[in-house]
Order: C-alpha cells, then sequence, then structure tokens
C-alpha cells in the first residue's frame, strides 16, 4: 500500500508518483523538483528536524531551519562538514547561523570519528515520520533548483543540475536507525568543535 505522507510529493514531479512505491520513494534532480521537495518538508515539520549535509549554499532552506529554530515547540539538531564552511556563500550562512544562540546548542562543524569529511547528505523529519537521503548538495546546481516540471515550458537560461538523488522514505525502523546515526555524527561534530575552542 502506498503511503499517503509520500502522495503529497507527487506534486514535484511531472507525472507524479508511480504506483507501487510503498514507504519510499526516489526523485532524481534534474527531473524532478527537489528543491520544491526540501522547502515543502522543512516548512511542514513542527516537531524535530535532525540532518547532517555536506554542501550546505542554500539560502531558502537555510531560512527554513531558521524559521523552525524560532517556534520554541521545535527542536533542530544540526550537523555540517567542516571542509566545506570555509565556502564563500557557506561561510555566509554559517556566520549568520551561529550569531542566533538558540542554534549553537545543536549545531556542530566537524568531520568523521576518522577526521574524514562527514559526507551525510539526509536528515530526519520527527513529526512527518519522515527520513530522507541522498547525494544531493544543498545548492543550486545540487537541487537543480529552477526546474520547469511543464514539458511546455524550457529550463531557464543557465539552468544547472548534478546527477543526484533523494530519497525519502517513512519506513519506521529505518527512520529510528538513522535518526540514531545522525545523533552519533552530531556529538563526535560537537566534541571536535568544542575542542577548537
Amino acid at each position: 500500500m502506498d503511503d499517503s505522507r509520500l502522495a503529497v510529493l507527487g506534486q514535484f514531479t511531472p507525472a507524479g508518483l508511480t504506483p507501487g512505491y510503498g514507504q519510499s520513494y526516489l526523485f532524481f534532480v534534474g527531473k524532478d523538483d527537489v528543491h520544491g521537495i526540501l522547502h515543502y518538508l522543512l516548512n511542514n515539520e513542527k516537531l524535530a528536524l535532525k540532518f547532517n549535509q555536506f554542501g550546505f549554499d542554500d539560502e531558502e532552506l537555510n531560512n527554513d531551519i531558521m524559521t523552525m529554530l524560532k517556534n520554541p515547540s521545535i527542536r533542530v539538531q544540526a550537523t555540517l562538514d567542516r571542509s566545506q564552511a570555509g565556502g564563500v556563500h557557506e561561510k555566509n550562512i554559517i556566520t549568520a547561523d551561529e550569531a542566533n544562540p538558540s542554534f549553537l546548542n545543536s549545531f556542530a562543524i566537524g568531520q568523521s570519528l576518522t577526521h574524514q569529511i562527514s559526507h551525510t547528505k539526509g536528515g530526519v523529519l520527527i513529526g512527518q515520520g519522515l527520513w530522507f537521503e541522498g547525494s544531493t548538495n544543498w545548492s543550486n546546481s545540487g537541487e537543480g533548483t529552477g526546474i520547469s516540471l511543464k514539458a511546455n515550458i524550457k529550463n531557464p537560461a543557465g539552468f544547472k543540475a548534478q546527477n543526484n538523488t533523494l530519497l525519502i522514505s517513512c519506513n519506521p525502523v529505518m527512520l529510528a536507525h538513522f535518526g540514531e546515526q545522525l545523533d552519533s555524527e552530531h556529538l563526535i561534530a560537537k566534541a571536535q568543535q568544542d575542542a577548537r575552542k
């Protein structure tokens, strides 16, 4: 049986979701509105978001998260890769986020346990009972931002889309399993960040 929590995401793919998807659906940058999906999911979370994101360069998604932080009933735990924190756009976003003390309590920039890049690109949306994972960087080309889903409308000049994927699932076992991994990655990055102070 196809899950209704995923059915609503059919609006972000030209032909809608292929029936028989069950608890998971795989979206493709350049074919589906991956930015629209992420924006929609972040704006509809009412309880808690945990995420680790390699490649964090999307002002709108960052603003969605900052809006969540202003709501005392929503908890946000964010982990970002340290090697990405020095990029021009990433640095501007991170500097703005660090200026908000409520974000610092659950905001960590670091590496893996073995001091490699923290390459996870995903999160869990507790209130919606959904989790997401894939190769998608949060950037214009990483998400294929600006894609037209209408066959008769050309994509804008300069449109770029990397070959990236975004898996959305409501499988509760995998949600819990991934949530535990995100907690572990966050604690490692937080310890590294605290050691640098």
